[in-house]
């Protein structure tokens, strides 16, 4: 009896097991979808696309990018955190999933419980711009502006909260000055108002801003960020400007809590391959973004400790949680 129990055992053992094997071995087996909490046309939706393509051609499946935005970026994160922990729903996350436990009170998710990181892609520093028709060439005749008639000068984003967002409030206390937040549902939309004369500047990324900051229709004033980039030597820091600031978007790759060890490890293997690719560094590297890449035990680090230094900068600027 005992050797028959036994022997039953084994074979559910095997049975139990053999499936999760199959599935990370023949991973993937039909496409794979790319969430992104933001619109298209953006920094997320560009860099997506770019991963997208790469991770398609080397695991001979289509990886999909789907634009879910709203609440933040809460409504899409959401809906990754409650999908079926197989591999075919997967997110590229933003420094908004490290920001919203502290801007929003109530999220329906753990940003570290219910995600497992598969690896980090890469950052890009914000630019401050201003609509080209404005008399503005520096962040000084921004700050004039902007003590000449308090609150009337518009600076957009892409939500309560965000890196573009707190960047502002950071500019407003070291300048000592008064301006207006309009926060947008994504940086496409915000871009569109910019560039139409609706909002007067913006915190954005060289990803979006570098072709209408090359035509003229917007004025690039620094740079937030320690140091001068390689697409825009001649722009000053916000630092060298006289006002430090320094804010980033960043973005990685991540799969809901569960999803079999052996298919996150194959998403991070052939993550970094991506990345170590020279085209994808040279398209990437050319639109002011900086690829570092990071392993999926870094990438989680860097969310915890990400989450750590925007509640307290959130904190110190006295955002109230939404």
């Amino acid at each position: 009896m005992r050797k028959t129990i036994a022997g039953l055992l084994t074979i559910l053992a095997l049975f139990g097991t053999a499936p999760s094997s199959a599935s990370a071995q023949d991973y993937p087996s039909r496409p794979v979808k790319i969430m992104i909490a933001f619109p298209v046309g953006g920094l997320l939706d560009t860099v997506s696309r770019i991963v997208g393509e790469k991770l398609s051609g080397l695991l001979g499946q289509q990886f999909l990018v789907e634009a879910r935005p709203g609440a933040g970026g809460t409504l899409a994160t959401a809906a990754v955190a409650k999908a079926e922990p197989d591999g075919y729903t997967l997110m590229m996350i933003n420094d908004n999933h490290a920001l919203n436990p502290s801007v929003f009170k109530n999220i329906p998710y753990d940003s570290v419980k219910d995600f497992a990181p598969i690896g980090f892609v890469g950052y890009t520093p914000l630019i401050l711009v201003a609509n080209g028709a404005l008399p503005m060439h520096s962040v000084k005749d921004l700050v004039d502006a902007a003590k000449q008639k308090p609150s009337t000068i518009t600076y957009g984003s892409v939500g309560v909260g965000s890196a573009s967002h707190l960047a502002g409030v950071m500019l407003e206390g070291v300048a000592g000055m008064k301006w207006q937040h309009v926060p947008y549902r994504g940086g496409a939309p915000a871009l569109n108002d910019l560039l139409a004369g609706h909002v007067n500047t913006m915190f954005m990324s060289p990803v979006v801003s570098l072709q209408h900051i090359q035509a003229k229709k917007l004025t690039a004033l620094a740079l937030a960020a320690p140091r001068r980039i390689d697409v825009l030597p001649d722009l000053p820091t916000m630092a060298e400007a006289g006002y430090p600031v320094d804010a980033s978007y960043w973005f990685g790759l991540v799969a809901p809590a569960g999803t079999p060890p052996a298919v996150i490890a194959k998403l991070e293997k052939t993550l970094a391959e991506v990345l170590a690719m020279p085209d994808v560094r040279k398209r990437l590297s050319e639109m002011g973004a900086i690829i570092n890449p990071l392993n999926s035990k870094e990438f989680d680090v860097y969310i915890r400790a990400e989450i750590a230094k925007w509640a307290d900068i959130v904190n110190k600027a006295g955002v109230k949680p939404e």
